[in-house]
């Protein structure tokens, strides 16, 4: 592969703790969000599953080289999350999931974040509000409850990412360098 270099030792040692630490970040916000933060809630375990995946993937979305960067990752994804909160939760609270809905609230999600001159967080509101919105089908009991729940696994999950970039950045790479 042209203008590829092996790794030294030191770059290897460090590649492999930062992703066993995103590894194990996520598997704690996995947990929080789908098994300890659940009982203050009555949901399905689709629902928690799903709650624990989203916020493992904003843990990962989060988890950037620097804490600056981390920090303003999660900034950029409850911004997106907060977008998708309010055009879902509006909608939801008065009809259900349908089809020409899903597209017309994900490209007013996308507008949104344009017009507030968040190009970035634009499509991750568009994402953001796609899966609030199938979740809320598959769930159509309390759909207006989705978002409200995908918020605060987007919080859990920001918050533990960049938590962690802060704990690995003073404790792991003070040691490894």
């Amino acid at each position: 592969m042209p203008g590829w270099r092996a790794p030294t030792p030191g770059q290897a040692r460090v590649a492999i703790v930062e992703s066993t630490v995103l590894g194990l970040a996520s598997v704690l916000t996995f947990w929080l969000a789908s098994d300890v933060f659940t009982q203050v809630y009555v949901d399905s375990r689709d629902s928690d599953l799903l709650g624990g995946m989203w916020a493992a993937l904003s843990t990962i979305f989060v988890s950037r080289a620097t804490f600056r960067d981390s920090l303003s990752a999660g900034l950029s994804r409850l911004s997106a999350t907060l977008i998708s909160f309010v055009i879902c939760l509006v909608y939801l609270v008065f009809l259900p999931f349908h089809l020409w809905a899903f597209g017309l609230l994900i490209g007013l999600s996308a507008l949104v974040g344009l017009l507030l001159g968040r190009r970035g967080d634009a499509t991750t509101a568009a994402i953001t509000t796609a899966v609030v919105l199938v979740v809320a089908a598959i769930s159509p009991a309390a759909p207006w409850q989705q978002p409200i729940l995908r918020l605060a696994d987007t919080v859990i999950g920001a918050v533990v990412g960049v938590a962690t970039a802060w704990l690995s950045l003073r404790l792991i790479h003070s040691h490894l360098r």
